[in-house]
């Protein structure tokens, strides 16, 4: 299984530059990994990039720890939860992300993937959008 750099390398120097990484950042977010350090070592291994937030939440992860495998449906008894962009991280984080994806060469596509079951999905839509607009290095019309 490819859950971070050291694995996917391991599959890359098996198969070669045909498999590349799905980056999604609350993947690394919940498994304790800093997905900023990650684009720095994946550089152009990184084929795809899925924009999700991650909440750590006080109190839940101080006493479950991050290895919490309740459905995202028991998100008020999770110790951690997907959120919309900037729930978790500023975006002030997002700006370093994008920014360091665009300097290891990633110019690709950016989904946007909204799992916050603590707002109606067109809410954390906009509200995740917002985030992307302003942290994203790249105008949009």
């Amino acid at each position: 299984m490819v859950y971070n750099p050291e694995t996917l390398f391991k599959l890359r120097n098996e198969v070669g530059d045909l498999i590349g990484m799905n980056l999604d950042s609350s993947h690394l977010f919940w498994m304790g990994g800093d997905p900023i350090s990650a684009v720095r070592e994946l550089r152009d291994a990184i084929y795809f990039v899925h924009a999700k937030d991650v909440r750590m939440e006080r109190i839940l992860v101080d006493n479950n720890g991050l290895l919490d495998t309740k459905t995202i449906d028991e998100f008020a008894s999770r110790s951690w939860n997907y959120v919309a962009l900037g729930h978790g991280h500023s975006v002030n984080w997002w700006k370093e992300f994008f920014t360091v994806l665009k300097m290891v060469g990633y110019d690709g596509t950016v989904s946007l993937e909204m799992e916050d079951l603590s707002m109606a999905a067109l809410t954390g839509i906009k509200k995740s959008l917002s985030v992307l607009k302003e942290a994203l290095p790249r105008d949009f019309n």
